[in-house]
């Protein structure tokens, strides 16, 4: 993206110059009158950021804005910035020129506070022509999404099922409505009254074979030509595949280079697998595999979702030839860490995931944790203490139906959480993303002081599914080693023997003063932290939401904190 930055005063050159300095090979910083300045970045730049007053920004820009009913889509999106550095302001394109994203992105740099006001946005809600989808008829995004914004019942149907954020409540299954949101690869007669939202998915693969020296101008032909044919829309073409001996074919790069489209190859003994219904002896015998153009665009399709189907099969013009896969879409997985529990210790990214995804799965408390941070229109699958496994299971399947599902867990996912069951059952059928999450060790630690500045080990102590004696072998083995030792797990109303036998284990090791961070519920509310030392503990005051850090013999109390030394030579001097 290239940004034009536009300013009047001093204050706006240096925020300009801030943003600049940020966003290194991005952002061009204007000189000239304030009006040379946005004439220049309206031609040049994708986005453009104004440190301007509103009402003189919307002044300069009048003469500019176009008339077209496409012009909104092709615009550069704009952003105002106030004297103070206060607001940035989506002023004009806060969807399809992106205003509202850059809003944000200056606000994180500036300190500013965003303000968008389209109104998907403002009710929470994704733009209809922001969900990764092209948009095939942009003069019907307004009335659609106004029918939404009013409540109405708006139909919506699709050829496949799309891992999409939650939509609007009244976006569904309502065949009688006067409006419709239409996900297809198909080439359909827009409604001349635009009731009816088409959006083209990602879901078609070009296979493309060619000869040596074939035209980019011939392949485009061709390809203009079969999609026609098929009844199948350009706008959903995602890829293009050929065989690896023809991935320096000029043409062949040009045509895909010219469309924004991936080039992907393979080798002709992995064409050859492909079961396809056109092969050719004349094409085995100069390439090594009976196809090329039907072959490549399985293979490519197959492996961007969960399997493919051929929609178009080959078709030769004189120096190349195109079929056409689509693709069965893949739902997606984002297995979320939601922290210790203080709504700061949270992170961007989890709050991003969670506002991605259709579906939550989760352990009731926690869902009750970011409930309010769903968009309306999300669906919640929750459970109580003991269901992990079904919550993977539930999840795994869901994702594997297609969806869009999050399945969330206290602290980091991957550690005593979530992320290991759910991971057992998926497969290669789902994509599976991990947002990683502040554990409650590490919460703990820092309430303590640097209790797990050297070498650390993490032991549950919870034997439902962990023989004791294992625990007892590890446990012992930390000992020996003179590692600091994080407890999860400690104590249980039913589990009371397992820690006072953990720290005889330990203290077997450690001299009696060792020093022991306690503590309850960190972050949360209740929150409860206590020094003690190996011979002082006392089990009792340990329960399930307790972290227990025994220290190393090298640990130490230091003005009321607990260290474990780092052992920098710089420090011996």
């Amino acid at each position: 993206m290239t940004i034009g930055l536009i300013w009047a005063t001093a204050a706006g050159r240096e925020a300009a110059t801030r943003l600049a300095a940020a966003w290194p090979g991005e952002c061009t910083v204007h000189e000239g009158t304030v009006r040379d300045q946005l004439t220049q970045a309206w031609s040049g730049s994708d986005a453009i950021v104004a440190f301007l007053a509103t009402g003189a920004t919307v002044r300069l820009l009048a003469p500019l804005l176009t008339t077209d009913s496409d012009g909104k889509h092709t615009q550069p999106g704009v952003v105002c910035v106030d004297e103070a550095g206060r607001w940035a302001v989506a002023l004009l394109g806060g969807h399809g020129g992106g205003a509202n994203a850059l809003a944000a992105r200056v606000s994180e740099v500036l300190g500013a506070s965003p303000v968008v006001t389209t109104g998907t946005d403002a009710a929470g809600l994704p733009g209809l022509d922001t969900l990764g989808f092209a948009v095939a008829n942009p003069d019907a995004v307004a009335p659609v999404s106004r029918a939404l914004l009013d409540g109405e019942p708006v139909h919506l149907r699709s050829d496949q099922v799309w891992p999409l954020p939650a939509l609007s409540a009244n976006l569904g299954d309502h065949p009688g409505a006067t409006r419709t949101v239409l996900i297809t690869d198909r080439l359909v007669a827009p409604a001349a009254d635009r009731s009816v939202l088409v959006l083209r998915p990602p879901s078609l693969v070009l296979g493309i074979g060619a000869s040596r020296g074939v035209s980019g101008g011939e392949i485009a032909d061709l390809v203009a030509r079969v999609l026609a044919d098929a009844g199948l829309a350009g706008e959903s073409v995602c890829a293009v595949a050929t065989a690896d001996v023809k991935a320096d074919e000029a043409g062949l790069l040009a045509y895909a280079a010219g469309r924004g489209l991936p080039l992907v190859t393979f080798p002709a003994a992995a064409l050859a697998q492909v079961t396809v219904p056109n092969p050719s002896e004349v094409v085995r015998a100069a390439v090594g595999t009976p196809s090329v153009a039907e072959a490549a665009a399985l293979l490519a399709a197959g492996a961007r979702g969960r399997g493919a189907e051929l929609v178009a099969g080959k078709t030769a013009s004189a120096m190349a030839t195109v079929a056409v896969a689509r693709l069965v879409p893949m739902g997606r997985l984002a297995v979320i860490g939601l922290g210790p529990g203080a709504a700061d210790l949270r992170t961007p990214r989890a709050t991003e995931r969670l506002r991605a995804s259709s579906i939550v799965v989760g352990l009731d408390q926690y869902v009750d944790q970011v409930r309010h941070l769903l968009r309306p229109g999300t669906r919640i699958v929750d459970s109580g203490l003991g269901a992990e496994e079904e919550r993977a299971r539930s999840a795994v399947e869901l994702a594997r139906q297609g969806h869009a599902v999050a399945l969330i867990g206290s602290g980091d996912a991957g550690v005593y959480a979530m992320a290991s069951p759910a991971l057992e059952f998926a497969g290669d059928d789902i994509e599976v993303t991990a947002v990683p999450g502040v554990t409650a060790a590490l919460a703990a630690s820092s309430l303590l002081g640097a209790p797990l500045g050297h070498d650390h080990v993490y032991l549950s102590l919870s034997d439902l599914h962990t023989p004791w004696e294992v625990i007892e072998r590890r446990l012992e083995a930390a000992a020996h080693a003179d590692l600091v030792v994080c407890l999860y797990n400690p104590r249980s109303a039913r589990r009371t023997r397992q820690l006072p036998a953990a720290l005889a284990i330990l203290g077997a090791h450690r001299p009696p003063d060792t020093p022991i961070g306690l503590v309850r519920d960190a972050s949360r509310a209740g929150e409860r932290i206590a020094l003690t030392t190996l011979d002082a503990i006392d089990p009792a005051e340990v329960d399930m939401n307790t972290v227990v850090i025994v220290g190393a013999s090298t640990t130490r109390t230091v003005a009321g904190r607990m260290v474990t030394p780092r052992g920098y030579a710089w420090m011996a001097r």
